[in-house]
């Protein structure tokens, strides 16, 4: 990057200079430095296409690019950097018991907005080699034509993400005929930052979920989760995960929430079977409407529900049942999740 610009022309900032910013991208420990980066790179950018300066306008799109995909790396490694709660979630605790100083933050109270985590995740999933790849093509290119890059290496990452979900599911030992799952639903229409789920926990793409490899029996019930706008995507993962709907019980919240039709008092729990799967004996069978208060904690669901499915499956034990997306281990049940610490 050159130096020829006097202070009062452009950013007055050591990390003007192009090797100096790769340079603290790659020291920086903590968010709050990245997120100074990405501001000084926007400035740079601004001054650069003021000036005409091509070459400047070039190191300050790909300073922001590093910058983004150094919050990815260090959202991956959380517990050792930023302290975001776990699995980017907010902490769980209820009453008294929940300790405002030493709770770990959301992202939010990081400061990644929704967007720019999403971006984050993405661009830190790339492997090195072909990120560095794209990024010197994109170069020589942007030089005398306008060229796209972080289109190309989001596409990549979301490539690698799928293929990691995949591997994180197949990882799991042998076929399970009982299938408990609350997928991490995206929501395109938020009219709050204050309220958006990626500010909550990371979501996937409808494409994503229904490409994981479920490790279902070739006879095996699936009770999954959907909200009332996701329930048309709910039944497109049904049957990308190999099963046929069925049927479907409601959970009565005793709490209204928001919406732009009804305010919502309810979520589905979905029903899809496969192969020859047994139904529950009359017996076992629980009401299909159940009252249980929403906790404050956002998506969390009532624990009482696992206690209903191993009454209405009395003989299965955890070699039969796994939850998938799930936020903490539980007796005697598999679990996979967005955190390692849960996968069995």
């Amino acid at each position: 990057m050159t130096d020829s610009h006097s202070s009062k022309e452009m950013p007055s900032v050591a990390l003007a200079r192009y090797d100096v910013a790769c340079q603290a991208l790659a020291d920086a420990k903590a968010v709050d430095e990245v997120r100074q980066i990405l501001h000084v790179a926007d400035a740079l950018r601004a001054y650069a296409r003021q000036a005409k300066n091509k070459a400047l306008e070039v190191d300050a799109a790909e300073i922001r690019i590093r910058a983004e995909r150094r919050v990815g790396e260090l959202m991956q490694a959380q517990r050792e950097t930023v302290g975001l709660a776990q699995g980017g979630q907010p902490y769980q605790a209820t009453g008294s018991n929940l300790d405002p100083v030493n709770t770990p933050p959301t992202l939010a109270d990081a400061g990644i907005d929704k967007h720019l985590a999403d971006r984050a995740r993405k661009l830190a999933a790339v492997p090195s080699a072909e990120f560095q790849a794209e990024l010197q093509q994109w170069r020589e290119r942007a030089q005398v034509e306008s060229a796209r890059v972080t289109a190309n290496l989001i596409r990549a990452g979301e490539r690698e993400q799928i293929r990691a979900d995949r591997a994180a599911v197949a990882h799991l030992a042998g076929a399970y005929q009982l299938l408990y799952a609350d997928p991490p639903w995206r929501y395109e229409h938020v009219k709050t930052e204050s309220r958006a789920v990626e500010n909550q926990y990371p979501t996937m793409s409808l494409e994503e979920i229904c490409g994981l490899s479920i490790p279902a029996a070739a006879e095996a019930v699936l009770f999954m989760w959907a909200t009332s706008p996701k329930l048309a995507e709910a039944m497109q993962v049904i049957a990308a995960w190999g099963f046929t709907y069925r049927t479907c019980a409601v959970w009565d919240k005793d709490r209204i929430g928001m919406g732009y039709y009804f305010r919502q008092q309810h979520e589905l729990l979905l029903v899809g079977a496969r192969g020859a799967m047994a139904v529950p004996e009359p017996s076992d069978r629980p009401p299909s409407v159940f009252r249980i208060r929403r906790d404050e904690a956002h998506s969390q669901k009532p624990d009482q529900v696992y206690a209903m499915l191993e009454q209405m499956y009395p003989t299965f034990g955890d070699a039969d049942r796994v939850e998938l997306f799930a936020r903490a281990p539980r007796d005697g049940w598999s679990a996979w999740g967005n955190d390692p610490a849960v996968a069995s």
